[in-house]
């Protein structure tokens, strides 16, 4: 973790250069940070998710990584974006993911870092370092079992929840009006099989109530991926108020740190380098150096937006709707 804060650091002096000073700063910056193990724990590498557009765009993400400055990168996606999704349906998103992510890979001439001990050894020899994560639960569909799926496909990082409730939910999300009392007994279950499959179980979207009971459960570290201290709500009033239900309270960092657990800083609040290397060592002045780490929750590779037929449809409708309050006003109304 100190050197994943330096590399930071690295970042946030060189901003404060003259553009001679910067191109050659950056000489000695780049030699250093080749010897660091430096991590983006949530990284969204957007695929298609429906079978017909399989296997996607090319994308190439060993060089994505390496203009990124990245020796290690968490590989996430999430299949909740398209709403409402039917039962069956949050398990094939997830399993065409998993597949256009493979493509990925092999396009890249990389493969999935399944260990700590193997995360070392591809770093010792110059490769990158990744590490297969998903963001939310929803493709259980109520079976933990499918966590053993999951993980023999090389998934390493689980989290619990992401923007909308799945249709077996696991747990309240921060951004929505509390429904199920906290963590509910799958998440609860899931948290369990994660443990006994050696899986990083990821607390991000996860509301207060969420957090605390999961930490009961848990008897291992556990991940936020990416948030902030509440206490650090930036200079940009709406964004502050945005985000303000995204982060965490130093109470509930040291409930985290106190379970051997890692909190990733992501950038969204700061407008420089150096706030958001303020934002980390606030972290760190709050839990400790080795508790905190980099989230960016941002995308280094093209972004892919899918066009699924729920979408047309509801596009078509919309449309209809529109053109059919056009036609019910009088001509001299019409724009």
């Amino acid at each position: 973790m100190k050197k994943v804060m330096f590399t930071t650091l690295l970042c946030a002096l060189a901003a404060t250069m003259t553009a001679q000073e910067r191109d050659q700063y950056w000489v000695q910056a780049d030699s250093l940070c080749a010897k660091l193990l430096t991590m983006d724990t949530h990284n969204h590498i957007d695929v298609p998710m429906t079978k017909e557009k399989l296997p996607g765009p090319r994308v190439d993400l060993r060089t994505a990584m390496s203009k990124a400055g990245m020796s290690a990168v968490g590989m996430t996606f999430a299949v909740d974006y398209v709403q409402p999704l039917a039962e069956g349906q949050e398990y094939e998103r997830f399993v065409n993911a998993m597949t256009a992510q493979d493509s990925i890979l092999h396009w890249s001439g990389l493969r999935l870092t399944l260990s700590g001990r193997e995360m070392q050894q591809r770093f010792r020899e110059g490769e990158p370092v990744v590490i297969q994560c998903v963001e939310g639960g929803h493709f259980l569909e109520g079976d933990v079992a499918r966590l053993q799926e999951a993980y023999d496909r090389g998934l390493r990082v689980f989290c619990l929840l992401h923007d909308n409730d799945a249709n077996h939910p696991l747990g309240d999300v921060y951004t929505n009006q509390p429904r199920h009392g906290g963590l509910t007994r799958l998440g609860a279950d899931a948290i369990r099989e994660c443990e006994r499959l050696g899986m990083l179980v990821d607390l991000a979207h996860c509301d207060s109530a969420t957090i605390a009971m999961a930490l009961q459960v848990a008897t291992k570290p556990v991940l936020i991926s990416h948030t902030g201290l509440s206490t650090r709500l930036g200079s940009n009033e709406f964004m502050g108020k945005m985000m303000r239900p995204r982060l965490i309270t130093p109470a509930q960092a040291r409930m985290v740190a106190a379970k051997g657990g890692v909190i990733g800083i992501w950038p969204h609040l700061a407008s420089s380098p150096e706030e958001y290397a303020s934002n980390i060592r606030a972290m760190i002045d709050i839990v400790g150096i080795d508790h905190v780490c980099i989230g960016t929750d941002s995308k280094i590779t093209p972004e892919y937006q899918e066009i699924t037929p729920e979408m047309k449809e509801r596009f078509k409708k919309q449309q209809r709707e529109h053109e059919r309050e056009q036609g019910d006003r009088p001509q001299g109304d019409k724009k």
